[in-house]
């Protein structure tokens, strides 16, 4: 029997939401077919061939791209089984499931894929009330993520290091889930303060087999690497001593930053070329709303702390929120300047506005569920306004310019100096002298060239 495994998108990586699930169910015996609709057409006829039809929703972009196509899919093979899978598949479950999808499968979604797939192949259709759960956090003994059918590394995303050259990157993950509950993240409606390992032995060999096909970077996709600190170093000092040449970056919380600092040493040893963590804001009533669990300080604490240990930090960031005004906004741009930020901060990042989608904790607070709209099918969110139109004016005003200036390619530095420029005249204020001693020449700083935003 033929399986379909599809990704619309995942930040430019190859994705690991695809080659895991190849994995298992190709060993169960089901002949698969991985599309990357990212940097691929979608492939008709393994569609109208296929028995098994699944689409990986990890994240907000992939899931209203996959809207778009679930219609197309049914349309092309009525007969297929249709599954939706992945972060963002349960909390959307009853729009995808009138868009096409007649199974829904959420957290370690492996196992379910794979219980599909033997209900079909015994020809028996399951039922709503026999399919596997719609959320599983059932710890797996993960397999080696098959890859073989995917579009090649060099098609993706690369690093471009503090030599200015572009690397080859690959991507994995060591852990799903997260140990925290921030109001705003996605990940809480699925695993709830609950987070779950890959086996090491399971990363080293997807790594190695990376490596093997070209790969010269890896990107870990664990929303929190720290959430198992021990299981973490134990992975990248495994991967320094088989691949020293090997570079990698991670993603960890201010918060883990500051908890495990005698860490930071030991990931610039083993190759770590930056951090990325998500500050979202420097105003403290919004970091207390959206319960990230540290403060301004805290921020500055470990952006001095990872300066002291040689350790490149990309900070992301929530510019906007309902709670954002015109003098908090130039604070934030005063801030980042100040902090000798403005070429760390990929442009994207000085225009994201909040995403209330399906099953968010920020509908928990009053003053949100009372002022949100009804949510908005197409655009997976509940739609929100600034009190102030200003506010919404400004951050109108900043994407275009971010928008403009990445089709030009364009500076970072200039575009930062554009936004700082709109928002000090929003604001009716001249600029701030500000000096920035921790200015790092660009060329210094190592980026991926698809930066990160939901």
């Amino acid at each position: 029997m033929k399986s379909v495994l599809i990704s619309t998108y995942e930040l430019g990586r190859q994705p690991f939401g695809l080659a895991s699930p190849a994995a298992w169910l190709r060993r169960a015996g089901s002949e698969v077919a991985c599309l990357d609709l990212s940097c691929q057409s979608l492939d008709e006829a393994a569609v109208r061939s296929a028995d098994f039809v699944a689409i990986h929703v990890p994240m907000h972009t992939a899931t209203r791209l996959a809207a778009q196509v679930l219609p197309k899919l049914r349309q092309l093979n009525p007969r297929a089984q249709i599954c939706c899978f992945g972060l963002y598949a349960p909390v959307n479950e009853a729009l995808l499931r009138k868009l096409g999808a007649q199974t829904i499968l959420g957290g370690e979604f492996e196992e379910g894929l794979v219980a599909i797939f033997e209900s079909l192949r015994s020809g028996k259709i399951l039922q709503t009330n026999e399919q596997p759960p719609i959320i599983s956090l059932a710890r797996q003994n993960f397999l080696a993520p098959d890859r073989q059918s995917l579009p090649p590394l060099s098609r993706y995303a690369k690093l471009v290091g503090a030599d200015g050259k572009a690397r080859v990157a690959g991507y994995t993950e060591a852990s799903r889930g997260c140990k925290h509950r921030c109001r705003h993240c996605p990940i809480v409606p699925v695993y709830n303060g609950i987070f779950r390992i890959v086996q090491p032995e399971v990363v080293l060999e997807d790594i190695r087999r990376q490596v093997a096909m070209g790969a010269e970077h890896i990107t870990f996709g664990d929303p929190d690497f720290f959430n198992g600190i021990r299981h973490a170093m134990r992975i990248v000092t495994a991967l320094h001593e088989e691949h020293p040449a090997i570079t990698y970056d991670v993603t960890i919380k201010v918060e883990h930053l500051l908890k495990h600092s005698e860490c930071l040493p030991e990931l610039r040893e083993t190759g770590c070329a930056f951090v990325t963590t998500a500050v979202e804001s420097f105003d403290d009533e919004v970091l207390v709303r959206l319960e990230k669990g540290h403060t301004y300080q805290d921020f500055v604490c470990v952006l001095e702390l990872c300066r002291q240990a040689g350790l490149a930090i990309s900070p992301t960031f929530v510019a906007f929120t309902p709670w954002t005004t015109i003098e908090t906004y130039c604070g934030f741009i005063t801030g980042l300047h100040q902090l000798g930020l403005a070429d760390h901060v990929a442009p994207v990042q000085l225009g994201i506005r909040l995403l209330i989608p399906a099953g968010s904790r920020l509908l928990e607070l009053p003053e949100i569920a009372q002022t949100v709209g009804r949510f908005d099918e197409k655009m997976l969110v509940y739609p929100w306004s600034n009190a102030d139109p200003r506010v919404d004016e400004l951050c109108a005003e900043v994407q275009s310019v971010v928008h403009e200036g990445g089709k030009q390619k364009a500076a970072r530095r200039q575009i930062f100096e554009r936004v700082a420029e709109m928002a000090y005249a929003a604001a009716g204020v001249a600029p701030p002298a500000v000096t920035d001693e921790n200015r790092l020449d660009r060329a210094a700083i190592p980026y991926l060239t698809e930066p990160w935003y939901c």
